[in-house]
Parts: C-alpha cells; structure tokens; sequence
C-alpha cells in the first residue's frame, strides 16, 4: 500500500505541475490556483509517506 501511496503522491505532484505551469502560460489564474494545490496535496501526501518510513525503521 505504500508504494501505491508514494506513486500517488509523485503523480499529484506532476498533474499540479503540468497545471500550473499551462495556467501560468495561458494566464488562467484559476488553473494556476488549481495546480499549486493538487502540488501541495501531493507534497503533504509524500511527507505522510516518509513519516511512515521512518516509524518502520
């Protein structure tokens, strides 16, 4: 399962990225806003992800 979490989280990360940057290009600020946060849920879905690593460990 954590695997899949840490896929997800990679993924989010680069969807927000792709938005935010196309947003930023055509000037859609609402895109822009939408990108920075599917980022920010991957970012936090990825430290979630690394606490867990380090309990295992």
């Amino acid at each position: 399962m954590a695997d899949n979490e840490k896929a997800r989280a990679k993924t989010e990360q680069t969807v927000g990225k792709v938005k935010k940057t196309a947003g930023e290009a055509v000037g859609n600020e609402r895109l822009t806003a939408e990108g920075r946060a599917e980022q920010a849920v991957g970012d936090a879905r990825e430290a979630n992800e690394k606490i867990k690593d380090i309990g295992r460990h």
